[in-house]
């Protein structure tokens, strides 16, 4: 593919609440094994990227060591790669990233120096399989300046937290409310764009010369009459895991066969870094019904429509149900959590109940030391 990507991981959500306080949201673990970037990247390897920046900022170290190392990705190669930045006190410049268009331009030189025709552009916190070939020829058909993939959503949900987009009955884009009060379309911005790079180059220049940061409100609304601006409506799969109810629903998502199959078992795959951990062991007793349990795990109790992480250890007698634990929890024997998430690293003493609403989903942070009781 004549492209270069970039993904833009640097970014915070105050929705995530605690879920954020380690981690960057790009870095969020999802579907048992997975971080939430690694969507991003395998779409890029798969559609024949060969070389691909990313850009992160805030809580950096988890994600920065998830990205140690090309090879999972296929990005390992002499020509192309993977690439780093992270923001860097230079001469001309001491600021962190500003907005989403200031972290292009404070890593220009990675644009100037490549030679593709084109730049796709996706953020780090979505979940979706896409071939960018099929977007790049939509792109160059529609002879268009910028393409926005767009997506659908059903009504009834909470759209206010999306990009917004109106279109004409060529699929040009007419109307863009980034997080507006109220909803006027269920057509949502995926966060991921095609553009030509000497066409972003000089958009970015424009935007730093006025003092401008965001790509969305200072380049994609600010433009949206002067360039030719088109949405690509995307048909299959997509969330965005920028508040703790959308983490919890992708998550619990995959306990459905068959989004689970479209993902793991449907050309092409979703590549992640691998650990060298044991299968999940069920040990006499246990009792497991539509959950995912991931390498590492020990299971005693009983754990139903919930998804295990990495080495998470559930006592004897445990009841966990309706539940994502992330990696790394030991959860003392007769506890009973229900509705929660549990972050990463935690130790539940034995014999405590955690219980969330459906709609009120409660996580647990505990900083206790192990017990084996």
């Amino acid at each position: 593919m004549k492209a270069i990507g970039i993904i833009l991981a640097g970014g915070n959500s105050k929705r995530m609440k605690e879920l954020s306080l380690k981690r960057a949201i790009a870095a969020m673990p999802i579907a048992g094994s997975f971080r939430s970037i690694d969507f991003s990247l395998s779409s890029m390897t798969n559609s024949h990227i060969k070389k691909v920046a990313v850009f992160t900022q805030y809580n950096a170290r988890s994600l920065n060591e998830h990205l140690n190392s090309s090879k999972w990705w296929d990005f390992g190669r002499k020509q192309g790669g993977l690439f780093v930045f992270t923001p860097t006190i230079t001469a001309d410049n001491s600021d962190w990233y500003r907005g989403t268009a200031d972290s292009i331009y404070q890593n220009l030189d990675f644009l100037k120096n490549s030679h593709e025709p084109y730049v796709v552009i996706a953020s780090g916190d979505g979940v979706y399989k896409l071939d960018y070939n099929k977007v790049l020829e939509y792109h160059i058909a529609k002879r268009a300046d910028i393409t926005v993939v767009c997506k659908e959503m059903p009504s009834g949900m909470d759209l206010t937290r999306y990009g917004l987009v109106r279109t004409d009955s060529d699929c040009r884009i007419t109307e863009f409310d980034e997080k507006p009060m109220v909803a006027s379309s269920n057509l949502v911005s995926c966060g991921i764009y095609v553009v030509r790079r000497r066409q972003l180059i000089d958009l970015i220049e424009a935007c730093a010369t006025d003092e401008r940061y965001d790509f969305v409100n200072d380049i994609l609304i600010r433009y949206r009459n002067l360039k030719r601006i088109y949405a690509y409506k995307m048909d299959s799969y997509w969330s965005n895991i920028s508040s703790v109810d959308d983490y919890y629903r992708t998550n619990m998502d995959f306990l459905n066969k068959d989004i689970r199959d479209y993902f793991f078992r449907t050309y092409p795959e979703v590549y992640s870094k691998v650990d060298d951990n044991p299968p999940a062991k069920y040990n006499p007793g246990a009792v497991v019904k539509n959950s995912l349990a991931s390498s590492g795990c020990i299971i005693n109790g009983e754990v139903e429509n919930s998804v295990l992480f990495k080495k998470v250890y559930v006592g004897n007698n445990c009841v966990i149900k309706n539940s994502i634990i992330l990696n790394d929890v030991y959860i003392g024997d007769n506890t009973r959590i229900e509705n929660c998430i549990v972050e990463s690293r935690d130790t539940i003493k034995a014999n405590m109940t955690y219980a969330g609403e459906p709609n009120h989903i409660k996580i647990i942070l505990e900083k206790n030391d192990r017990f084996v009781m």
